[in-house]
Protein backbone atom coordinates (compact mmCIF):
# COMPACT_ATOMS: atom_id res chain seq x y z
CA UNK A 1 0.00 0.00 0.00
CA UNK A 2 2.36 2.51 0.97
CA UNK A 3 4.28 1.88 -2.05
CA UNK A 4 1.48 1.95 -4.15
CA UNK A 5 0.89 5.58 -2.28
CA UNK A 6 4.31 6.62 -3.19
CA UNK A 7 3.87 5.81 -6.58
CA UNK A 8 0.50 6.95 -7.67
CA UNK A 9 0.36 9.29 -4.63
CA UNK A 10 1.60 12.48 -6.88
CA UNK A 11 -0.85 11.89 -9.39
CA UNK A 12 -3.72 11.14 -7.08
CA UNK A 13 -2.63 14.65 -5.88
CA UNK A 14 -3.35 16.22 -9.15
CA UNK A 15 -6.20 14.86 -9.59
CA UNK A 16 -8.05 15.74 -6.50
CA UNK A 17 -9.25 19.81 -7.28
CA UNK A 18 -10.74 18.21 -10.23
CA UNK A 19 -12.51 15.52 -7.83
CA UNK A 20 -13.42 18.32 -5.34
CA UNK A 21 -14.94 19.88 -8.26
CA UNK A 22 -16.81 17.41 -10.10
CA UNK A 23 -18.51 16.40 -6.36
CA UNK A 24 -19.65 19.44 -5.55
CA UNK A 25 -20.61 20.57 -9.13
CA UNK A 26 -22.39 17.21 -9.90
CA UNK A 27 -22.89 15.22 -7.08
CA UNK A 28 -24.10 17.31 -4.34
CA UNK A 29 -27.07 18.93 -6.31
CA UNK A 30 -28.10 15.69 -7.29
CA UNK A 31 -28.45 14.43 -3.69
CA UNK A 32 -30.01 17.44 -2.94
CA UNK A 33 -32.38 17.41 -5.61
CA UNK A 34 -33.10 13.86 -4.24
CA UNK A 35 -33.96 15.11 -0.39
CA UNK A 36 -35.95 18.20 -1.82
CA UNK A 37 -38.29 15.58 -3.83
CA UNK A 38 -39.10 13.38 -0.20
CA UNK A 39 -40.52 17.40 1.25
CA UNK A 40 -43.44 19.71 0.37
CA UNK A 41 -41.49 22.90 -1.04
CA UNK A 42 -42.18 25.54 -2.01
CA UNK A 43 -39.62 28.20 -3.05
CA UNK A 44 -41.43 31.24 -1.33
CA UNK A 45 -41.96 29.59 1.93
CA UNK A 46 -39.18 27.81 3.05
CA UNK A 47 -39.65 27.59 6.32
CA UNK A 48 -42.44 25.66 5.70
CA UNK A 49 -41.11 22.40 3.97
CA UNK A 50 -42.39 18.98 4.94
CA UNK A 51 -41.46 15.67 5.05
CA UNK A 52 -44.05 14.20 3.28
CA UNK A 53 -42.01 11.21 1.80
CA UNK A 54 -42.89 9.62 -1.96
CA UNK A 55 -45.78 11.41 -2.14
CA UNK A 56 -44.55 13.98 -4.47
CA UNK A 57 -43.59 11.11 -7.35
CA UNK A 58 -47.33 9.22 -6.29
CA UNK A 59 -48.84 13.02 -7.25
CA UNK A 60 -46.59 13.22 -10.38
CA UNK A 61 -47.32 9.82 -11.12
CA UNK A 62 -50.88 9.80 -11.20
CA UNK A 63 -51.13 12.95 -13.11
CA UNK A 64 -52.26 12.33 -16.41
CA UNK A 65 -50.39 15.17 -18.17
CA UNK A 66 -47.19 13.33 -16.78
CA UNK A 67 -47.96 10.15 -19.04
CA UNK A 68 -48.50 13.10 -21.97
CA UNK A 69 -44.88 14.65 -20.91
CA UNK A 70 -43.32 11.00 -20.92
CA UNK A 71 -44.79 10.67 -24.56
CA UNK A 72 -43.56 13.94 -25.36
CA UNK A 73 -39.65 13.84 -24.45
CA UNK A 74 -39.84 10.29 -26.04
CA UNK A 75 -40.95 11.20 -29.21
CA UNK A 76 -39.16 15.13 -29.24
CA UNK A 77 -35.34 12.79 -28.01
CA UNK A 78 -35.77 9.75 -30.68
CA UNK A 79 -37.49 11.64 -33.31
CA UNK A 80 -34.57 14.56 -33.16
CA UNK A 81 -31.37 11.96 -32.28
CA UNK A 82 -32.81 9.61 -35.46
CA UNK A 83 -33.28 12.94 -37.83
CA UNK A 84 -29.86 14.13 -36.76
CA UNK A 85 -28.10 11.20 -37.70
CA UNK A 86 -29.81 10.46 -40.77
CA UNK A 87 -29.30 14.21 -42.07
CA UNK A 88 -25.59 14.13 -40.50
CA UNK A 89 -24.35 10.92 -42.25
CA UNK A 90 -26.24 11.75 -45.36
CA UNK A 91 -24.21 15.21 -45.49
CA UNK A 92 -21.35 13.81 -44.60
CA UNK A 93 -20.97 11.38 -46.99
CA UNK A 94 -21.76 13.88 -49.83
CA UNK A 95 -18.87 16.38 -48.36
CA UNK A 96 -16.49 13.32 -48.33
CA UNK A 97 -16.78 13.05 -52.32
CA UNK A 98 -14.45 14.84 -54.95
CA UNK A 99 -16.99 17.89 -55.56
CA UNK A 100 -16.02 21.58 -56.12
CA UNK A 101 -16.53 23.80 -53.55
CA UNK A 102 -15.93 20.89 -51.32
CA UNK A 103 -13.63 23.41 -48.50
CA UNK A 104 -16.90 25.83 -49.04
CA UNK A 105 -19.80 23.44 -48.31
CA UNK A 106 -17.58 21.92 -45.03
CA UNK A 107 -17.26 25.68 -43.88
CA UNK A 108 -20.57 26.92 -44.17
CA UNK A 109 -22.65 23.41 -42.84
CA UNK A 110 -21.01 24.11 -39.32
CA UNK A 111 -23.36 27.28 -39.12
CA UNK A 112 -26.60 26.00 -37.45
CA UNK A 113 -23.91 24.57 -34.40
CA UNK A 114 -22.14 28.07 -33.44
CA UNK A 115 -25.21 30.58 -34.16
CA UNK A 116 -26.44 30.55 -30.49
CA UNK A 117 -29.69 28.80 -29.30
CA UNK A 118 -31.23 31.73 -28.71
CA UNK A 119 -30.68 33.94 -31.81
CA UNK A 120 -31.88 30.50 -33.75
CA UNK A 121 -35.10 30.08 -31.91
CA UNK A 122 -36.10 33.68 -32.12
CA UNK A 123 -35.39 33.49 -36.16
CA UNK A 124 -36.76 29.97 -36.82
CA UNK A 125 -40.11 31.89 -34.52
CA UNK A 126 -40.00 34.28 -37.26
CA UNK A 127 -39.51 32.00 -40.23
CA UNK A 128 -42.14 30.06 -38.77
CA UNK A 129 -44.93 32.96 -38.31
CA UNK A 130 -48.00 32.13 -40.34
CA UNK A 131 -48.78 35.44 -41.51
CA UNK A 132 -45.79 36.94 -42.47
CA UNK A 133 -43.02 33.76 -42.43
CA UNK A 134 -41.06 33.62 -44.97
CA UNK A 135 -41.57 29.77 -44.98
CA UNK A 136 -45.27 29.94 -45.21
CA UNK A 137 -44.52 32.64 -48.47
CA UNK A 138 -42.10 30.26 -50.27
CA UNK A 139 -44.13 26.91 -49.74
CA UNK A 140 -47.84 28.89 -50.72
CA UNK A 141 -45.63 30.49 -53.85
CA UNK A 142 -44.41 27.21 -55.00
CA UNK A 143 -47.67 25.92 -54.60
CA UNK A 144 -47.38 23.18 -52.15
CA UNK A 145 -49.72 24.85 -49.38
CA UNK A 146 -52.73 26.40 -50.49
CA UNK A 147 -53.23 28.37 -46.95
CA UNK A 148 -50.86 29.41 -44.39
CA UNK A 149 -50.11 26.92 -41.89
CA UNK A 150 -49.36 27.84 -38.03
CA UNK A 151 -46.35 25.44 -37.16
CA UNK A 152 -45.61 26.53 -33.83
CA UNK A 153 -49.18 27.10 -32.88
CA UNK A 154 -50.96 23.75 -34.38
CA UNK A 155 -51.38 20.94 -31.97
CA UNK A 156 -50.12 18.53 -35.54
CA UNK A 157 -47.38 20.44 -36.96
CA UNK A 158 -45.97 21.33 -33.41
CA UNK A 159 -44.18 18.80 -32.59
CA UNK A 160 -42.70 18.19 -35.82
CA UNK A 161 -41.69 21.66 -36.19
CA UNK A 162 -39.41 21.14 -32.88
CA UNK A 163 -38.19 18.56 -33.89
CA UNK A 164 -36.79 19.67 -37.33
CA UNK A 165 -35.33 22.64 -35.83
CA UNK A 166 -33.54 20.57 -33.65
CA UNK A 167 -32.12 18.28 -36.02
CA UNK A 168 -31.51 21.48 -38.44
CA UNK A 169 -29.61 22.64 -35.38
CA UNK A 170 -27.02 19.55 -33.99
CA UNK A 171 -26.80 17.69 -37.48
CA UNK A 172 -23.18 19.78 -37.87
CA UNK A 173 -21.87 17.86 -34.77
CA UNK A 174 -23.08 14.25 -36.18
CA UNK A 175 -21.84 15.71 -39.81
CA UNK A 176 -18.09 16.19 -38.70
CA UNK A 177 -17.61 13.42 -36.50
CA UNK A 178 -18.72 11.06 -39.28
CA UNK A 179 -16.39 13.08 -41.47
CA UNK A 180 -13.42 12.66 -39.69
CA UNK A 181 -13.78 8.52 -39.76
CA UNK A 182 -15.16 8.73 -43.50
CA UNK A 183 -11.46 10.09 -44.18
CA UNK A 184 -9.87 7.44 -42.30
CA UNK A 185 -11.33 4.52 -44.46
CA UNK A 186 -8.54 2.80 -46.57
CA UNK A 187 -9.82 3.57 -50.22
CA UNK A 188 -8.13 0.21 -51.22
CA UNK A 189 -11.58 -1.67 -49.83
CA UNK A 190 -13.57 0.56 -51.30
CA UNK A 191 -11.68 -0.22 -54.49
CA UNK A 192 -11.39 -4.27 -54.20
CA UNK A 193 -15.01 -4.70 -52.83
CA UNK A 194 -16.13 -2.61 -56.38
CA UNK A 195 -14.37 -4.68 -58.30
CA UNK A 196 -15.25 -7.66 -56.89
CA UNK A 197 -19.30 -6.56 -57.84
CA UNK A 198 -20.33 -4.92 -55.07
CA UNK A 199 -22.67 -1.78 -55.80
CA UNK A 200 -23.12 0.99 -53.74
CA UNK A 201 -25.20 0.46 -51.26
CA UNK A 202 -23.73 -3.22 -50.36
CA UNK A 203 -19.71 -0.99 -50.51
CA UNK A 204 -21.73 1.14 -47.37
CA UNK A 205 -23.86 -1.79 -45.57
CA UNK A 206 -20.77 -3.74 -45.42
CA UNK A 207 -17.91 -1.62 -45.42
CA UNK A 208 -18.68 2.15 -44.52
CA UNK A 209 -21.24 1.60 -41.69
CA UNK A 210 -19.45 -0.97 -39.70
CA UNK A 211 -16.32 1.44 -39.37
CA UNK A 212 -19.20 4.18 -38.13
CA UNK A 213 -20.04 1.65 -35.44
CA UNK A 214 -17.96 3.09 -32.59
CA UNK A 215 -18.69 6.83 -33.35
CA UNK A 216 -22.46 6.34 -33.62
CA UNK A 217 -22.39 4.86 -30.24
CA UNK A 218 -20.93 7.89 -28.90
CA UNK A 219 -22.88 9.96 -31.07
CA UNK A 220 -26.28 8.24 -30.09
CA UNK A 221 -25.23 8.30 -26.09
CA UNK A 222 -24.60 11.76 -26.35
CA UNK A 223 -27.58 12.97 -28.03
CA UNK A 224 -30.28 10.76 -26.18
CA UNK A 225 -28.91 12.98 -22.86
CA UNK A 226 -28.75 15.86 -24.15
CA UNK A 227 -31.82 15.72 -26.10
CA UNK A 228 -33.97 14.22 -23.16
CA UNK A 229 -32.75 17.17 -21.23
CA UNK A 230 -32.91 19.84 -23.41
CA UNK A 231 -34.86 22.95 -22.20
CA UNK A 232 -33.58 26.00 -23.77
CA UNK A 233 -34.87 25.36 -27.40
CA UNK A 234 -38.55 24.28 -27.23
CA UNK A 235 -38.93 27.14 -24.62
CA UNK A 236 -38.09 29.61 -27.03
CA UNK A 237 -40.21 28.25 -29.74
CA UNK A 238 -43.24 26.71 -27.99
CA UNK A 239 -42.69 27.15 -24.25
CA UNK A 240 -44.51 23.77 -24.11
CA UNK A 241 -47.17 24.67 -26.34
CA UNK A 242 -49.88 24.47 -27.93
CA UNK A 243 -52.30 22.91 -25.18
CA UNK A 244 -49.09 20.75 -24.09
CA UNK A 245 -48.04 19.70 -27.21
CA UNK A 246 -44.64 19.88 -27.00
CA UNK A 247 -44.27 20.31 -23.13
CA UNK A 248 -41.66 17.36 -22.62
CA UNK A 249 -40.93 16.56 -18.85
CA UNK A 250 -37.69 19.14 -18.73
CA UNK A 251 -40.21 21.97 -19.33
CA UNK A 252 -42.29 20.29 -16.79
CA UNK A 253 -39.85 20.76 -14.12
CA UNK A 254 -39.14 24.47 -15.06
CA UNK A 255 -42.98 24.99 -14.99
CA UNK A 256 -43.26 23.25 -11.41
CA UNK A 257 -40.62 25.08 -10.07
CA UNK A 258 -40.34 28.47 -11.21
CA UNK A 259 -43.91 29.38 -12.33
CA UNK A 260 -45.64 27.32 -9.38
CA UNK A 261 -42.95 27.01 -7.26
CA UNK A 262 -43.66 23.68 -6.03
CA UNK A 263 -40.06 22.89 -5.82
CA UNK A 264 -40.26 19.28 -4.56
CA UNK A 265 -42.39 18.60 -6.94
CA UNK A 266 -40.23 19.71 -9.46
CA UNK A 267 -37.33 17.81 -7.74
CA UNK A 268 -39.38 14.71 -7.76
CA UNK A 269 -40.06 15.33 -11.86
CA UNK A 270 -36.17 15.35 -12.10
CA UNK A 271 -35.66 12.35 -10.45
CA UNK A 272 -38.00 10.19 -12.29
CA UNK A 273 -36.09 12.01 -15.29
CA UNK A 274 -32.96 10.81 -14.49
CA UNK A 275 -34.48 6.87 -13.86
CA UNK A 276 -36.23 7.01 -17.22
CA UNK A 277 -32.83 8.18 -19.08
CA UNK A 278 -30.95 5.57 -17.14
CA UNK A 279 -33.49 2.85 -18.24
CA UNK A 280 -33.09 4.25 -21.96
CA UNK A 281 -29.24 4.14 -21.65
CA UNK A 282 -29.58 0.73 -20.19
CA UNK A 283 -32.11 -0.74 -22.86
CA UNK A 284 -29.60 0.79 -25.44
CA UNK A 285 -26.53 -0.97 -24.13
CA UNK A 286 -28.42 -4.09 -23.75
CA UNK A 287 -29.13 -3.95 -27.56
CA UNK A 288 -26.00 -3.06 -28.88
CA UNK A 289 -24.30 -6.00 -26.59
CA UNK A 290 -27.10 -8.39 -27.79
CA UNK A 291 -26.24 -7.29 -31.62
CA UNK A 292 -22.45 -7.69 -30.77
CA UNK A 293 -22.89 -11.04 -29.26
CA UNK A 294 -25.07 -12.33 -32.79
CA UNK A 295 -22.36 -11.08 -35.16
CA UNK A 296 -19.34 -12.80 -32.77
Amino acid sequence: MIRYLNKHGIAYLFMLPAIVFLVLLLLVPIIQVFINSLYEANLLIAEDDTFIAFENFKNIIQDPLFWTHIKNSIVYTFGSVGGEYIVGLSIAILLNQKIKGRSFFRGIMIIPWVVPIVVAGMTWRWMLNPDYGIINVLLLNMGIIDQSINWLGSESTAMFSVIWINVWRSFPFYTISFLAVLQTINKNELEAAEIDGANMFQKFWHITLPKLKGISSILIVLHLIWTFNNFDFIWILTEGGPLNATETLAIATYKEAFMKYHYGSASAISVLMVIILICLMGLYFWLQNRQGTKEG
